[in-house]
């Protein structure tokens, strides 16, 4: 079985998000499996900051001409392999040489269009027709429809199947409909409601959605919210119609990568077996966000954007309540101004007690996740989230909302069987986040009781190994249509 995964961002070569986290395990994992499964991401300037090795290494594969529309661009093929996977990497400075991975506008509807034409365009120059072409996210999305449009007649392509995963419903590369027919030289036909038009654009992901073969979001529970309106996002009659072709599975961490016996990075290492150096751990952190120096108050982590989907409203609501209770708190993450606002203004109102940094810095992150003693996750809507089972393979016990991947991968505690991993509540709203709050500082108050909690999150299994024996089901089955 022959499988070409595209992405625009993979681990280790770039990052964002959860995508690349994905994109750089699930492969590694499948490879293991025997799928011949090989990585088509963007070559970003930022590659090279990353680590100058892989540039410096790069096999040059081969190179040709891609046409958008009256434009005629030059893209390379680079080749990388670490780790049993075959990575390459689409070279065009033009596109994908500049200090981010992200823009906006119409230059995204450009970026993208070249690379879902480069992917197609690359596997004759490559000498790699996969049997199935599993894409992710929007800025893939138009492989499919491109696939099933302009591809599927040429040798090579044709019963070639495609699997769209959904990581997050709410960006959707949306853009002008000429723009978009220009750009691919569409038919104007394909421009309508059920096929690639959305509020009067045209839309990347609805590309995926109508024409892949498959669809697959990160986990069970968000496959059936993303049905209804309030998490469909304009598209849940879509996703409603084609339910019988949708499946949700779970993502996973890498096992090896994030293990807290053997992080370099952390203070101290431990295990679930005996989690006790994870104390050096929450001192080293305190130390150095300048917190107080206290064994006895609970620290509470956060790691992620700084914006409305994660809930950071109701932390806003009841922040004087959660501060009434002696807890410490980290947060890192990017994102919107009005949320670094409110944690300026709370640092100067509880000094010491509140530690920021706004950037993406995955060093800090792994030393909050075995810092933390609770992770805070209170997401209006989350389709997975990693971070949580991150937490949790640290050992920092996390407080989430029932929703998405959060109530599938984060079992409650119940003290009187001993079992769960975290603490949760589910309706959105602020008291009863802070309720779950209350509950998990209590428990932690019983030290006896706490790190049973602290065990139970530790031995969660949340690696790759049962998704990625989904995935090749799900392909062996879409290969036998």
């Amino acid at each position: 079985m022959k499988v070409l995964f595209c992405a625009s961002e993979c681990v280790p070569f770039m990052k964002t998000g959860g995508l690349a986290d994905v994109a750089g395990a699930l492969p590694k994992e499948l490879a293991r499996q025997g799928v011949d499964v090989r990585v088509i991401v963007p070559l970003y300037a930022t590659v090279a900051d990353r680590k100058p090795f892989w540039t410096e290494n790069m096999e040059h594969v081969c190179d040709f001409d891609v046409y958008l529309g009256w434009r005629q661009q030059y893209c390379g093929i680079e080749k990388v392999e670490l780790d049993g996977v075959i990575y390459y990497l689409v070279d065009n400075r033009f596109y994908f040489a500049r200090d981010y991975i992200y823009g906006y506008g119409y230059e995204e509807l450009e970026r993208f269009a070249f690379f879902c034409r480069a992917v197609l365009e690359a596997m004759p120059m490559i000498g790699f027709f996969p049997d199935i072409i599993h894409i992710n996210d929007w800025q893939t999305g138009m492989i499919p429809a491109l696939l099933k449009i302009q591809y599927a007649h040429r040798p090579g392509y044709s019963g070639m199947k495609a699997l769209f995963t959904i990581h997050n419903l709410q960006y959707q590369g949306v853009f002008d409909r000429g723009a978009m027919v220009d750009m691919f030289s569409l038919p104007p036909e394909v421009m309508t409601f059920d096929k690639l038009e959305f509020n009067g654009g045209g839309s990347f992901m609805k590309g995926g959605l109508v024409y892949s073969d498959w669809i697959s979001t990160v986990s069970p529970t968000y496959a059936q919210e993303i049905q209804y309106p309030f998490y469909g996002c304009g598209l849940d009659g879509m996703l409603r119609a084609r339910n019988h072709e949708l499946s949700g599975i779970l993502n996973g961490i890498d096992l090896l990568d994030y293990d807290p016996l053997t992080d370099t990075v952390i203070k101290a290492n431990y295990s679930a077996a005996d989690p006790a150096d994870k104390a050096k751990c929450k001192r080293a952190l305190q130390k150095e966000m300048d917190l107080v120096m206290s064994k006895g108050k609970p620290l509470i982590g956060m790691v992620g954007r700084l914006t409305g989907q994660k809930g950071l409203d109701l932390v806003e609501y009841v922040l004087d309540e959660i501060m009434a209770t002696g807890a410490e708190l980290v947060i890192l993450g990017q994102g919107e101004e009005g949320y670094r606002q409110m944690f300026e203004w709370a640092k100067e109102r509880y000094p010491r007690r509140i530690a920021t940094c706004y950037e993406m810095n995955e060093d800090l992150a792994r030393k909050i996740y075995a810092g933390a003693d609770m992770f805070l996750m209170p997401s209006k809507f989350e389709p997975c989230g990693l971070a949580q089972m991150l937490a949790m393979r640290y050992g920092a016990v996390p407080i989430v909302r029932e929703t998405g991947g959060l109530k599938d991968s984060v079992p409650p505690f119940i003290e009187s069987t001993k079992t769960g991993d975290g603490f949760t509540f589910n309706s959105y709203n602020a008291h009863d986040m802070l309720g779950a709050i209350q509950r998990a500082i209590d428990v932690f108050r019983r030290p006896e009781v706490w790190t049973e909690v602290v065990k139970n999150a530790m031995a969660a299994d949340y690696g790759w190994e049962r998704s990625a024996k989904t995935y090749i089901s799900l392909y062996e089955d879409l290969l036998q249509d």
